[in-house]
């Protein structure tokens, strides 16, 4: 993993059109760019962000939100990828208040 770079990379610019991405720096939007990399990420997106967490930070963050802010074929990508557990998965899939967004 590389040192935190506080300047977010041009790549990363069309995730972000609702915001300035000017004003987006590392680590101080590290919430919005993990949301945004891996909802909307490219293969290139996602290398990146890679750099700057770790797996573990990354797993970290998906739980904290019980995968809130991925679709459920975005949440079940990354239970493959960072090895998360089927059954945590499966219960924030199913949850009553996640269905109302998931079946819209």
């Amino acid at each position: 993993m590389n040192k935190p770079s506080p300047t977010l990379p041009r790549q990363l610019k069309p995730l972000f059109w609702e915001y300035d991405f000017r004003k987006l720096a590392w680590p101080k939007s590290k919430h919005t760019v993990i949301a945004k990399v891996l909802s909307h990420g490219t293969w290139e997106d996602i290398r990146w962000l890679r750099t700057q967490v770790s797996d573990d930070e990354l797993r970290k963050w998906i739980y904290e939100r019980h995968g809130r802010m991925l679709t459920p074929r975005q949440l079940t990508y990354w239970r493959i990828v960072l090895d998360l557990p089927r059954r945590d998965v499966a219960q924030w899939l199913a949850h009553p208040a996640r269905q109302i967004w998931d079946k819209r």
